[in-house]
């Protein structure tokens, strides 16, 4: 439960506005499924976020941050500390030729319609992305042969010290959905993006021919986390979670996407435990079958360690 006291000294840095306690993340996650935080503050700059930091750290609180939830799962107890989201407040986008400097909080989309507007191309694959710029830096996101290590230059970010500096593209350690992000406890702050002139007619036909691509091949009428497992090398995980027969499996509420069998959806009402439970059933079918371990990519939030073998392991 939150704290009245602790409540008072982020209604002070942030604004009351601010500042919610108690609140379900079910309201912000795109699986619309979560218990409540004990806090969910909006920092508005970079010097807000430091110190909202600084001042978690120093209350021994535990903190999660968060851009546009995604690709993020949140327990049915919920979260015992700060989830601190990085949204419209940090959504600043410039343009500078042929570079595009954005604050973490903006949405890819966003983005891409930026770019396109300025005939700026190499950004076409991000556009059906529902996540922001923050959390594509950390997974390294990317769709349809694009990547967001193809595009990035260098990233602001506050550090374990607590200081703000900048990384270039090659200290990022870019990867398949990984990052120096998911090594070093590093929070992105903006990013510079470097693109290229193009005609705006090519780009906009690619991105409405990327758009059709996922509006037919992808479950976007039910929530979700978007694809549940990496690709194992070699594999699709759709194609053996298919073979697998799991097309449509269920727990509870959740369930295999009939549309797509990389996704596990909400199928209306669904829990947190019955998306754990649904992942677990369909990483033992598939490794029982083919040998293939899955690997979430979906992030969780909330959960006890004690669950952490039934959620990463067979």
């Amino acid at each position: 439960m939150s704290d009245a006291l602790l409540s008072r000294e982020f209604s002070r840095l942030l604004g009351e506005d601010a500042v919610k306690t108690d609140e379900p993340m079910s309201a912000h996650t795109s699986f619309r499924i979560g218990g409540p935080a004990d806090y969910l503050l909006r920092p508005s700059s970079g010097r807000e976020l430091q110190e909202l930091v600084l001042l978690c750290r120093e209350r021994n609180l535990p903190y999660f941050i968060m851009g546009n939830g995604s690709n993020l799962l949140v327990s049915d107890a919920g979260f015992r500390g700060a989830v601190i989201r990085l949204g419209k407040n940090l959504s600043g986008i410039k343009i500078d030729g042929e570079r595009i400097h954005a604050q973490c909080g903006a949405l890819l989309s966003t983005i891409a319609a930026a770019a396109m507007n300025e005939s700026l191309a190499g950004f076409e694959f991000a556009g059906g992305i529902p996540g922001s710029l923050g959390g594509a830096c950390v997974m390294n996101a990317g769709a349809y042969g694009g990547e967001m290590k193809q595009v990035l230059e260098r990233v602001t970010v506050l550090d374990e010290s607590g200081q703000i500096c900048e990384l270039a593209a090659g200290e990022l350690e870019l990867g398949y959905r990984s990052s120096v992000f998911q090594k070093r406890p590093l929070i992105a702050l903006d990013a510079w993006i470097r693109l290229r002139r193009g005609e705006r007619s090519e780009i906009e036909e690619l991105s409405q021919d990327l758009r059709a691509r996922r509006q037919e091949k992808q479950p976007l009428d039910l929530p979700s986390a978007g694809s549940t497992f990496k690709r194992p090398e070699g594999y699709f995980a759709g194609k053996l979670i298919m073979e697998a027969g799991l097309r449509g499996a269920g727990v509870g509420k959740a369930m295999v996407s009939e549309k797509h069998c990389g996704f596990i959806v909400n199928a209306g009402g669904a829990t947190a435990e019955d998306v754990i439970s649904l992942i677990h059933l369909v990483r033992e079918k598939v490794f029982m079958q083919f040998g293939v371990q899955l690997e979430p990519e979906i992030r969780m939030l909330g959960f006890d360690p004690s669950d952490a073998g039934r959620k990463d392991s067979l």
